[in-house]
């Protein structure tokens, strides 16, 4: 390695020089400022920098900390002699359990057909792929695929049959009060059976969890894959937020205190893991499985948390993580496996370190256990005894009086014009009829509901007000809506319809994305000239363990906010401002104006490079007005093109329908299982199709262009045209590795994905035996303002992407690499074979510990770095 700082100066201008393609670079000459690089190419300037052994490595982070040769070059002399602090200040490794229950620790990449010693650490060895190995893992990946098949269809018959005998009693009755009371013992039998269900088969096929590790595609697999999917699919889901839904985790054996509240949606697969202390609140979009796929296995592992603990908004909790009593996690952060929050303090980032920032905002309320058991009985009451009956007696009667739907329970030949007539009537009848109506709904009975909430005003939970706020949520985030009008110029209009404060409007024709959500749209703004991508989450409701409290929240005016962003009503940035990626928007200090922030915890970055300028010119004048009404034309006829491809897949389900009717004569309750695996197999075929005609039949390619150039508008289309919400159902499976190459991605063999999403299939690449977590993220592209780019990444055999991380476009993931949880992966990065990252941003962690210059007690010499480095630079 160079030994001083001169000697490292020159290697990094050599360096920098040559990603650049000029010359020579002053060693005083700002990245950005002076040079025009952007953060695509100062990744590749780090990813050349960490294959020089002569060289220290260089992250991100360390380049917008001092963002010239001189000034880099005397941080990393100063870094490089520092010693790594045993044992680690922040990570306390897992407790030794007992034999039986071992504690969940980092492994290495597990060789296909090993079985993880106890503890789920694998051997050490070479990754899958080598001759009878490979083939016996093959083997239990293509038995697991049929046995999960095979329990996909003996559950669609059970189904049919319980449908079929509950349908048959209630049109056997005789009065309308006689209707009712059937109705009324059949939905509650039906809701309390689909309810039951999953705790019995969860006691019954897996027993206690314990911690440990298993390798996926086995039996053991295939036991959890089975009790993992009924929880996550039990109705009891639709009480989130709710007393209901923590009795539920109970059953399943979670130990959860008294006065808990939990609002995310992701359950908790292995509850016996879970230990939740008293007043706890776990807030939305909360990653917790007490689970994790780890190179090749299953690792299960503790999560506890203490009482009176504050888990906030979009955060990840590993396995073996642990929050005392009173502790805080700030949102869109991350505990580590591992990571242990002491009682009382208050943490934040992503891996989390101590902050003290306060993030509970709201004050306490009366509510008493009484009025949380009753709150819990009445709905399970209003659902029992007036909602579903209703809806089935409804149903019934609408099918029996209707001569339009008719069809579809009279038997019928399933042939002749007037089979197919009558469905294309009934199916625009429904879509265009539903379609409508839900706009009307939307316009008019939040609105109406939300005179009822104020402001400013603490409520206690469980009470008339929380339920008032709870449905104004769920009617005003519909995705089905967002995604028509979204990417298009009728967003806007959309969002001020819902309530939106929106100020003066600069149209751009790309306003917002395709997702955006709030617990209240009568309280989030938008400032004038601000534009979003998708993935905005606008944190209008604070809660305590007894209260909860609605506020503004409000973005500034000429922002942009990347991917995936959580605004909380307390952010503290205001004018032109960049958000990036997955940022952590800072809630304490002085308002940021004029800057980007980047990372968790948040740093600043430049609010714009050069090279984004170049596009400028079309975002003004004539111009802009000739370019945006070609887009509004194109995305006009894309908004036609996506409903008709809603339209067209009810028109088949309706004929699937109507043919199951003309059979049930002769079947009986198999046509109904046969209708709904047609369905099923439809719904994959339909959208895939769609997908794939909405780019031509061709795979996409790296594009750098202008929101204002029809390539642009062609990937919008994409994106609208691209459904995903049905391949939730193949999680977990070998399905959904098949269903990614029909849709164009390149996926190697046996790649276990338990929810990941990929935007741009057809850019992705892969290898085997990959292990992709739940809520990843690998996608290829990226807007900032008015530019776009997108290009291709590349993952190697045997990688791991942790929980809930976010890999973004022209990445490179060595063989066997591990990606940390929640990490976000920048542009460009190259992450070497069997390396271990994590962070937002992600850097190099050996071992996956913690990086020393993340720890409190490298702050003091983060402070003498920069200020060496700033007169080292003349400022």
């Amino acid at each position: 390695m160079a030994g001083s700082v001169t000697g490292i100066e020159r290697c990094l201008a050599e360096v920098l020089a040559g990603v650049v393609g000029v010359g020579r670079v002053p060693s005083h000459s700002h990245f950005f400022n002076d040079l025009g690089a952007d953060s695509l190419v100062m990744a590749q300037f780090c990813a050349r920098v960490r294959k020089r052994e002569d060289l220290p490595a260089v992250s991100m982070k360390d380049i917008y900390r001092y963002p010239t040769i001189r000034s880099l070059a005397v941080a990393l002399l100063d870094a490089a002699p520092a010693p790594v602090p045993s044992p680690n200040a922040l990570v306390k490794p897992p407790a030794p359990a007992p034999a039986q229950a071992p504690a969940p620790a980092p492994v290495t990449p597990t060789p296909a057909g090993a079985r993880a010693p106890a503890g789920g650490r694998a051997p050490a060895g070479g990754r899958a792929g080598a001759g009878g190995r490979a083939g016996a893992v093959t083997v239990r990946y293509v038995s697991c695929g049929v046995l999960q098949c095979l329990f996909f269809l003996g559950y669609c018959l059970l189904s049919a049959f319980a449908a079929a005998a509950g349908y048959a009693w209630i049109c056997a009755g005789s009065g309308l009060f006689d209707l009712y009371l059937r109705s009324v013992l059949c939905a509650g039998g039906g809701f309390l059976g689909l309810c039951a269900f999953p705790i019995v088969a969860k006691w019954t096929l897996i027993g206690r969890w314990r911690a440990g590790g298993f390798p996926l595609w086995g039996m053991e697999y295939l036991r959890f894959w089975v009790v993992k999917t009924l929880i996550r699919t039990s109705p009891l889901r639709l009480f989130v937020g709710s007393p209901l839904y923590v009795f539920y985790l109970r059953a399943l054996g979670a130990r959860i205190g008294a006065g808990v509240t939990i609002l995310t949606r992701t359950s908790p697969v292995c509850a016996d893991l879970l230990t939740v202390g008293d007043g706890t609140v776990i807030r939305k979009d909360v990653l917790l499985s007490c689970y994790r796929a780890h190179g090749g296995l299953i690792q299960t592992g503790r999560v506890t948390l203490g009482s009176r603990v504050l888990v906030s908004e979009h955060t990840v909790l590993d396995i073996g993580t642990e929050m005392g009593d009173g502790a805080q996690l700030g949102h869109a952060s991350c505990l580590h496996g591992g990571q242990v929050v002491p009682a009382g303090e208050r943490w934040h980032g992503s891996p989390a370190q101590p902050a003290g920032v306060d993030c509970a905002r709201v004050g306490p309320a009366d509510c008493p256990t009484r009025k949380r058991a009753a709150y819990g009985v009445l709905q399970l009451l209003s659902l029992l005894v007036v909602w579903l009956p209703l809806t089935m007696g409804a149903a019934s009667v609408l099918l029996a009086r209707v001569p339009l739907l008719h069809p579809l329970v009279d038997p019928r030949p399933v042939a002749g014009p007037a089979f197919f007539a009558d469905a294309l009537i009934i199916s625009l009848a429904l879509f265009g009829g539903s379609t409508l109506a839900g706009l009307l709904v939307l316009g008019t009975v939040p609105r109406v509901l939300n005179r009822a909430v104020k402001p400013g005003r603490v409520y206690p939970l469980y009470g008339f007000h929380y339920g008032i706020q709870r449905v104004i949520a769920l009617m005003t985030n519909r995705k089905f809506f967002t995604t028509l009008f979204g990417d298009s110029s009728s967003i806007v209009h959309y969002l001020r319809y819902l309530g939106y404060d929106l100020s003066r409007i600069e149209q751009t024709g790309s306003n917002f994305g395709t997702e955006v959500q709030h617990d209240n749209p009568y309280l989030s703004s938008v400032g004038t000239g601000t534009m979003i991508a998708d993935g905005l989450s606008l944190m209008n409701a604070d809660f305590s363990s007894t209260s909860f409290r609605l506020s503004r929240a409000s973005v500034g005016p000429r922002n942009f906010l990347g991917n995936r962003v959580a605004y909380p009503s307390q952010g503290k940035t205001g004018d032109n401002c960049l958000l990036a990626t997955k940022v952590m928007v800072p809630t304490d200090g002085p308002v940021r104006e004029g800057v980007g922030l980047l990372g968790s915890p948040s740093f600043e970055i430049p609010r714009t490079v050069l090279r984004d300028n170049r596009f400028s010119h079309l975002q003004t004048g004539d111009e802009l007005r000739r370019r945006l009404a070609a887009k509004n034309r194109h995305n006009a006829a894309t908004a036609g093109l996506y409903l008709l491809a809603r339209w067209g897949h009810l028109f088949v389900i309706t004929l699937v329908t109507m043919g199951a009717a003309g059979l049930y004569p002769w079947l009986g309750a198999p046509a109904i299982a046969l209708a709904t695996v047609l369905t099923f197999t439809y719904t994959v075929v339909h959208f895939a199709l769609i997908e794939r005609a909405s780019t031509g039949f061709t795979a996409q390619q790296p594009l750098y262009c202008s929101i204002y150039e029809p390539g642009f508008w062609h990937h919008e289309r994409f994106w609208k045209m691209a459904s995903v919400d049905y391949l939730q159902v193949f999680n977990g499976t070998p399905f959904k590795n098949v269903i990614w190459r029909l849709l164009g991605a390149r996926i190697g063999k046996r790649v276990f994905d338990d929810g990941c999403f990929l935007p741009e299939r057809t850019l992705v690449t892969i290898g085997d035996d990959s292990t992709l977590n739940a809520g990843t993220v690998i996608q290829c592209h990226s807007q900032e303002d008015g530019a776009f780019k997108s290009d291709r990444s590349v993952l190697g055999s045997g990688c791991t992407l942790g929980v809930g991380a976010f890999v973004h476009y022209g990445v490179t993931i060595g063989d066997g690499a591990v990606l940390g949880p929640d990490s976000f992966l920048m542009k460009g990065e190259e992450i070497p074979p069997h390396a271990q990252w994590a962070g937002n941003p992600a850097q190099d962690m050996p071992g996956g510990d913690i990086p020393l210059e993340d720890r409190p007690e490298a702050d003091a010499a983060r402070a003498a770095r920069a200020a060496r480095a700033a007169r080292a630079d003349g400022t």
